[in-house]
């Protein structure tokens, strides 16, 4: 066993040019593999940054799995963000599947894939994105995709839901309402985000933000929203409402957890607790999830997307203890294309219980998401459906 050690040490000096020969290669390959695994790690840093940003720029360049859930998703999925460790990243769906990952069923990671129609759908949104500040109208995009202004709207419409001019609005009332939160006077806040006219679209605005422009920038500092805390079958429920109607209502463990998304959504606002004037709408909601129906409609003061409107008044009309599925959602608007921008308008729902999204399923019949967990869709639905089968089985 020496001798063996010894042979080969005296080799290593006989033959030194080899030897150094041998660790210089040796040398240069771990530079080499730092270097890769250096460039890895930016490039997946950009990717993650990617990921927490939703970045739709980025669908169909890589797809991030989650090994907690077993599931691939591409970068701009909607569904809640996984924890660092857990993530993965691939360059194709075939590899993360190689890989015993499944698709994710909200985002459709393969859809982005191979479905041609994305592509250019997503280039005509970064564009109308792009020129908030101008009429943009069919006909100019059709001439700046080549394609005739019919085609383009169908096109549009079946993949989002909504058309152009309604993503354009969409857009510009996104942006006005980061300008006013961030502080920007009303008018500087309104041509920032493309409006031609302070006269002409302030009604319009203010129907959609649920109050003036000029409250709303104080988060409004002038609105007075008043809210209450109580417990519920779902957990700790918050009712808030500003002096037209109901304009949040949310569900949580604690009552920190629940001021706290009210500041989120109105961040300089005046925002008192007040459970003596808001115990009749309390005492109305609690009655409605017990599985009662309303005799009369809670007034609401919240803000929509002309395609979120659709689809929220459409769910109004659900029977008491029914659901349907999301593409029925679709259709039953007049979208039938428009299934994934309906479950987007679901979860969006400011005033869980009184617009009832709790009553839309997956196709097969699963649960599908909620914003407030899964556990409390699924007990809404099972203490409607009760008091339902109960009031069928007096008459």
């Amino acid at each position: 066993m020496q001798e063996s050690w010894f042979n080969r040490k005296l080799w290593i000096v006989l033959r030194g040019d080899v030897a150094v020969g041998f660790l210089i290669m040796t040398t240069n390959a771990i530079l080499n593999l730092g270097s890769e695994m250096s460039m890895t790690s930016a490039r997946e840093n950009r990717w993650w940054d990617a990921v927490v940003a939703r970045d739709t720029g980025h669908d169909g360049e890589f797809f991030f799995a989650v090994s907690s859930t077993g599931v691939y998703c591409r970068p701009s999925c909607p569904a809640k963000r996984p924890r660092r460790e857990n993530v993965t990243f691939f360059r194709s769906p075939v590899e993360a599947e190689k890989a015993g990952f499944r698709a994710c069923l909200r985002c459709r990671p393969r859809s982005a894939d191979h479905n041609p129609q994305a592509g250019s759908v997503k280039r005509i949104c970064r564009y109308i994105e792009q020129h908030l500040d101008e009429p943009v109208t069919l006909a100019k995009l059709g001439t700046v995709f080549g394609q005739s202004p019919f085609h383009l709207q169908r096109t549009f419409k079946n993949a989002l839901g909504i058309t152009p001019r309604e993503y354009a609005d969409s857009c510009r009332m996104n942006l006005l309402k980061r300008n006013l939160q961030a502080g920007q006077s009303v008018t500087h806040a309104l041509y920032e985000a493309g409006y031609s006219s302070s006269s002409r679209l302030y009604e319009r605005t203010a129907s959609q933000l649920g109050m003036t422009p000029d409250k709303y920038r104080r988060g409004a500092i002038a609105a007075v929203i008043r809210y209450t805390c109580t417990d519920s079958p779902l957990g700790r429920m918050l009712v808030a409402a500003t002096e037209k109607g109901i304009c949040a209502i949310q569900f949580a463990d604690t009552d920190d957890e629940l001021t706290e998304g009210l500041k989120r959504e109105f961040p300089f606002a005046q925002r008192k607790r007040d459970d003596d004037s808001m115990r009749s709408w309390t005492k109305t909601l609690l009655s409605r999830i017990a599985g009662h129906k309303l005799n009369r409609a809670l007034p609401l003061d919240i803000q929509a997307t002309a395609f979120q409107r659709r689809v929220w008044t459409h769910l109004q009309t659900l029977p008491f203890g029914s659901t349907e599925s999301y593409g029925q959602v679709a259709k039953a608007i007049g979208q039938p294309g428009a299934a994934r921008a309906v479950a987007r308008a679901c979860a969006a729902n400011p005033v869980a219980v009184a617009i009832p999204c709790h009553r839309v399923v997956r196709e097969d019949g699963e649960m599908g998401g909620y914003h407030w967990g899964v556990g409390r869709k699924q007990t809404l639905l099972r203490l409607e459906q009760q008091h339902a089968q109960a009031a069928a089985a007096e008459r």
